[in-house]
């Protein structure tokens, strides 16, 4: 059996236990960045007052395979599944309520999302989320999912009965891209097998834009779901 991650939002502590082909830190593709993570940088720009998309405005700015390329197959969306879960070991956390633990944090109106496998060899996944909101909602939405995951090391989920074990580490984000940036490596161990997933969030007025997968998956395709996401008209 495989950690699957429910990525809804930035709730990766949301688990179902779920088979899964390897995914595991033997095929992450890349290494962990051990800087600090990225300070936000805020913008002036006159698009942090841009008036908030609507959810099908944000679908037309989702990556799709013609924008990935070969060897990718858009996955049906699946239903969230509230499990029973229980952070323990993380009291900043645990604190964010139960909403937190089952991705529920952000809860942004507006919003879309897609997710791929990649069938080129390990079946990874990645998934783009994008939200819309008021440049202060966003930044303050994400900024607070990202400090209590990223600050603490090490902690124990309980999902539907099952204990999973997880790291987590501060990754720096490209500082290029939008106003704001958010990055970490989280590692799921359950059953003697573990999966690394990256997570980069990066906001660019009033657009957060969520990638989550595969290391390698994810600074492939980060730049054009960026792009993408923030492009005028």
């Amino acid at each position: 059996m495989r950690v699957r991650l429910a990525t809804t939002t930035v709730g990766l502590t949301a688990v179902t236990l779920l088979p899964l082909p390897a995914c595991s830190t033997g095929t992450a593709g890349a290494k962990p960045d051990t800087a600090s993570s990225a300070q936000a940088v805020k913008s002036a720009g006159a698009d942090q007052d841009a008036a908030p998309l609507s959810s099908a405005a944000l679908k037309t700015r989702l990556l799709d395979e013609s924008d990935l390329g070969s060897g990718y197959l858009r996955q049906p969306e699946r239903p969230f599944r509230h499990d029973d879960v229980t952070v323990v070991g993380c009291t900043a956390l645990s604190e964010l309520g139960g909403d937190a633990a089952t991705g529920g944090s952000l809860t942004f109106p507006r919003k879309a999302k897609a997710t791929f496998t990649y069938t080129g060899g390990s079946n990874s996944e990645v998934t783009e989320e994008l939200y819309s909101d008021s440049a202060n909602k966003l930044s303050d939405g994400i900024d607070r999912i990202f400090d209590a995951m990223t600050g603490c090391p090490t902690y124990q989920v309980l999902a539907g009965g099952t204990a999973i074990d997880m790291a987590s580490q501060k990754l720096t984000a490209p500082h290029r891209l939008g106003d704001e940036q958010w990055s970490q490596l989280l590692t799921f161990s359950t059953g003697g097998q573990s999966t690394v997933v990256k997570q980069t969030a990066i906001r660019t007025g009033s657009v957060l834009v969520i990638v989550s997968g595969s290391p390698a998956l994810v600074d492939r395709h980060l730049d054009k779901a960026v792009a993408k996401a923030a492009r005028v008209g």
